[in-house]
């Protein structure tokens, strides 16, 4: 258990790393940069996060509940299944490409670090709320809705690389993503 400084402590860590990778991606989270933005000492700042990357899982995780946070207080309101599931993922979205940088850096983390992260199994927890009824955790792992999530938040995650690329737009994305969940969802 963490006491209440160690909370506040690590909390200004995870905020100061996602400012500095928001105005230059990865690249701009230099551990002793963060460590000096944060106030903590260098050795602090190793002692939460061992690596790097342990720190970029970290920035995605804090990300994550504040989409989470908003899905909460405003739940999705389209009709259906698959439509309900695409809102969730366009909100992602459109929360994620407020800091084009950050977005790259929390997605090149996902692709490139070893560091274990929950991020898939978060996202298919959020997008069986939207989409199906009752709690994601009565969900089995081998149930088909719970795989048909976890695909469709593969694509966004690819989808989101090409727009990061500038070879897509968001418009261009829903549509795609509406076809998938139609198509994955239709049993949610």
């Amino acid at each position: 258990m963490r006491s209440r400084s160690q909370h506040q402590r690590r909390k200004r860590i995870v905020q100061a790393a996602a400012a500095l990778a928001s105005r230059g991606g990865i690249e701009a989270m230099q551990m002793r940069t963060v460590s000096e933005r944060a106030g903590v000492a260098l050795g602090t700042l190793y002692r939460y996060f061992p690596s790097k990357m342990d720190l970029v899982v970290a920035v995605v995780s804090e990300e994550l509940d504040l989409l989470e946070g908003s899905i909460d207080r405003r739940p999705p309101r389209a009709g259906d299944p698959p439509q309900r599931a695409v809102e969730v993922l366009m909100r992602a979205t459109r929360g994620l490409m407020r800091e084009p940088e950050l977005a790259e850096a929390l997605i090149r983390s996902l692709l490139l670090s070893d560091v274990k992260t929950d991020f898939g199994e978060r996202m298919t927890g959020l997008l069986l709320r939207a989409a199906a009824t009752g709690d994601p955790a009565g969900v089995p792992a081998d149930d088909p809705r719970r795989l048909v999530a976890r695909a469709l938040a593969g694509i966004w995650t690819m989808e989101m690389i090409e727009m990061l690329r500038g070879n897509a737009t968001a418009e261009e994305i829903q549509a795609r993503l509406e076809i998938s969940a139609a198509r994955l969802l239709i049993d949610a």
